[in-house]
């Protein structure tokens, strides 16, 4: 029996600083999203710019899924907003809501490319958010990702 009753359990723990690969894992840290149950893994270029002005913001991004969202905020060590929530079909922000938040600039990116995204997939609540974002701002390419600056205010 091993610790506090448990049993079964064998080999050795992962040390620090060792990341897990397999489905939806993009190896070696490249730009893009992941797969269900993969988070994205940005490269520098992105982590830099989400880790840029990051005390400015109460989320320095925003993007659908958590899935997604985690890689973001676990590379920049910020808060990334999952739209959508876990799998982005959770209708919470509504896109007043997030409309607000952009107004107030609590927002500063919005990374397209979680599930949903604008093509479908999330809830009903995240594509209108998705495609408010695209509607309404330029988007631009950071590390191989499409974002749009938030803190730009609504394009005309």
């Amino acid at each position: 029996a091993g610790p506090a009753g448990q049993t079964g359990r064998t080999g050795t723990p992962p040390t620090a600083g060792t990341r897990p690969t397999g489905a939806g894992r993009v190896p070696g840290g490249a730009g893009g999203g992941g797969g269900i149950l993969g988070s994205s893994t940005p490269n520098a270029a992105l982590t830099a710019a989400l880790q840029a002005d990051a005390g400015t913001y109460t989320w320095v991004a925003a993007t659908i899924g958590a899935n997604q969202a985690a890689g973001y905020q676990l590379a920049s060590g910020e808060p990334v907003m999952a739209v959508g929530g876990f799998n982005g079909t959770d209708p919470w922000p509504t896109l007043a809501v997030f409309e607000q938040y952009v107004a107030d600039g609590e927002i500063h990116f919005f990374i397209s490319g979680g599930n949903g995204g604008g093509g479908g997939g999330g809830s009903s609540s995240s594509n209108e958010i998705a495609n408010w974002v695209q509607s309404n701002f330029t988007a631009s390419t950071i590390g191989g990702s499409t974002v749009y600056d938030l803190s730009t205010g609504a394009a005309s």
